[in-house]
């Protein structure tokens, strides 16, 4: 979008791309209990998350603070006005396992050179059936909704 619209930044933000089924596969075969796996590539994270919470009727309560989001993406964002949390991502995921397996998890995918920014970014609640809240950068807490509009067109 930044190119169609003759906009330059002074960093190269890298693409996203990246297969996910080695990790995932691996995640697998170390007994990791898989409750549910999600791409990114429509919506982003946050639609991810609310698909997965309405479907479920559960609560997803996620930490802002704890998203990996690069500065350049977020610049880039905020130039273009849009939220990161509803970028496509197509070589990102989001893993639902149960707690007593989240650090294995990421121990897994740290091992992986295109998921080593994988990080814990909430958990499940059965309260609020059905929402996901975000805790923000100033400590607010607010609902993350389904994308909106149109999403950022991919070039792929």
């Amino acid at each position: 979008m930044a190119e169609r619209e003759g906009l330059a930044f002074e960093t190269e933000i890298e693409s996203d791309c990246a297969p996910v089924a080695d990790p995932v596969l691996r995640m697998i075969a170390a007994g990791v209990e898989v409750h549910c796996l999600r791409d990114l590539t429509r919506g982003g994270l946050a639609t991810a998350l609310v698909e997965m919470a309405e479907a479920s009727r559960l609560h997803i309560e996620i930490d802002e603070s704890a998203i990996p989001v690069s500065n350049d993406v977020q610049g880039a964002c905020e130039v273009l006005g849009f939220d990161p949390l509803y970028v496509a991502n197509e070589g990102r995921f989001v893993a639902f396992v149960p707690e007593r397996y989240a650090e294995k998890t990421l121990a897994i995918l740290g091992c992986d050179s295109f998921a080593l920014d994988a990080r814990i970014i909430g958990k499940v609640t059965d309260q609020n059936s059905g929402l996901v809240t975000m805790k923000s950068m100033i400590g607010a807490e607010r609902i993350v909704d389904m994308l909106s509009g149109d999403q950022l067109p991919r070039i792929c």
